[in-house]
């Protein structure tokens, strides 16, 4: 299974997003010297959620990434951003 993949049903379970966008910019980054050239690398992360409402952005991002820690652990992921909002936020 791809790294895009395992990233999106970990965070569809521990979440429950009523919006989730997952895009691997991996190739932006061919060629750089801390890049692993898996093409699985560097992702880009929106994720609207209900259990983001009241909770502050760091609390956000540690919400994901205590979902996908597996994920991160493993060293596959050398990059993450994240825009996380509750519903009724703003999308910037």
């Amino acid at each position: 299974m791809s790294s895009e993949k395992r990233l999106r049903e970990k965070l569809m379970v521990a979440l429950e997003p009523i919006r989730l966008d997952i895009v691997n910019e991996s190739e932006l980054h061919a060629g750089h010297r801390s890049s692993p050239g898996t093409g699985e690398s560097h992702f880009r992360v929106l994720i609207v959620s209900p259990m983001f409402a009241g909770v502050s952005r760091v609390g956000r991002h540690r919400m994901v990434n205590d979902a996908i820690a597996d994920e991160l652990k493993g060293g596959g992921i050398h990059a993450l951003a994240l825009a996380t909002y509750a519903p009724g936020e703003a999308l910037e």
